[in-house]
Order: structure tokens, then C-alpha cells, then sequence
């Protein structure tokens, strides 16, 4: 009996963690979550699409391009990861600046029909920029959520985290393979199987 295979195409914009930067292991979350992300009869083709340093500005104006000429034909699912990058300081600016940079994202996706999956800011490593990224945490998650998409907030639970600063701290700012592996942690147990539509396989087997 010939089983159907179910396919997705699977795109990341976003934030420079998308890349595995600083990780020696070089897998990043992204790399770890896809490791631990099987179904029978699942393939899924991963086009990680990352300008280094880029704002949430020009992540707005920039994806579609990029995405849509890779957009899969027919029976393919195309899905899409948002990692919202870490804005300059200087270049933040205001929460409802950020909101919009964002909604336009999601709007537009939707109206691609592809099915989007938002990850929230990581913590900078100092308190002033991290206050700010609770603002901007708070704005995007009430986004996504406004649109019933799935968001990760990665930023409230590790903020003050010890293993994920210190391993960020010896890694001249990046993560290193500790805080990429609690940044995957909070993907996998927080709604990425539920938007895939396939059960955990950790608690199936």
C-alpha cells in the first residue's frame, strides 16, 4: 500500500541564531529542534534565509523576495519561522514601531497563504536593552497572538538564567551550544509540534 508522503518546505528569516552562530556544534535551535522533529512519512526541507544585523524594519521589507520565489508548488506545505532580530539599541524605537514592522509580516504571510511561527528576542546581556526587550516581547506576542499564530517568548524565562547568560557571556555574545539547547527547549514544548500538526515524539515514542 503506497503511504503519502507529507512535505514542507520550511523557511527562517530572521535573527542570526537562525544560523547556529557561535555553536560548535554548529546546529544553532533551529538545527536541534528539526534533529528531534520526526513523523513517519515527514520530510522537511529547511531554507534558513538570514541577513546578519538586519533590523525588524528591513525584515519587513525584505522577506518577500526572498521567500516567495522559493515558494514550493502543489502538494507541498510551505511554512515559514520568524526570529525576531535584536534591533540596535539606537534603531529600537517605539514598541508600536515594532508591532507594525511584525503585524505587516504576519499579514502578508497570510496573505501568501503560508502558515508562520514566531520566535521572540533573546537577551541581550545587559539590563537597560533587556527592558526594552520586554517591551517589544510583549508587543509581538500580543501580535502573533492576535492573528492565532504561535509565538515563543524566549526572552522571559532566560533572562535570568544562569546557564544561558553565562554561556552567552564566555561566547562574546552569542550563544553557545547551553543557551542554543534552552532556546530549543522552549520551541519544542511550547507549540512547534502542535503547528507542524504531528505528535511529540518524545512522549509517543
Amino acid at each position: 500500500m503506497h503511504v503519502h508522503t507529507r512535505n514542507i518546505r520550511l523557511f527562517s528569516v530572521g535573527s542570526r541564531t537562525l544560523t547556529g552562530v557561535g555553536d560548535a556544534r554548529g546546529l544553532g535551535w533551529l538545527g536541534r529542534v528539526l534533529a528531534k522533529t520526526h513523523a513517519p512519512d515527514l520530510v522537511i526541507e529547511s531554507y534558513p534565509l538570514v541577513f546578519p544585523d538586519e533590523t525588524t524594519e528591513q525584515l519587513s521589507e525584505r522577506w518577500e523576495p526572498e521567500v516567495l520565489p522559493r515558494l514550493a508548488q502543489q502538494e507541498t506545505e510551505n511554512r515559514m519561522i520568524i526570529a525576531v532580530p535584536h534591533d540596535p539599541i539606537v534603531t529600537m524605537g517605539s514598541s508600536a514601531r515594532a508591532r507594525l514592522h511584525l503585524a505587516n509580516i504576519l499579514d502578508r504571510a497570510a496573505q501568501h497563504n503560508l502558515s508562520t511561527f514566531v520566535v521572540g528576542p533573546t537577551p541581550a546581556q545587559d539590563q537597560e536593552t533587556n527592558a526594552h526587550l520586554a517591551q517589544l516581547n510583549a508587543a509581538y506576542q500580543d501580535v502573533a497572538e492576535r492573528r492565532g499564530v504561535t509565538y515563543i517568548d524566549a526572552l522571559t524565562d532566560l533572562v535570568n538564567h544562569q546557564n544561558f547568560n553565562e554561556d552567552v557571556m564566555i561566547n562574546d555574545g552569542l550563544p553557545g551550544q547551553s543557551a542554543y539547547g534552552l532556546i530549543a527547549w522552549l520551541v519544542l514544548n511550547r507549540g512547534w509540534f502542535e503547528w507542524l500538526g504531528i505528535a511529540d515524539p518524545s512522549i509517543h515514542g
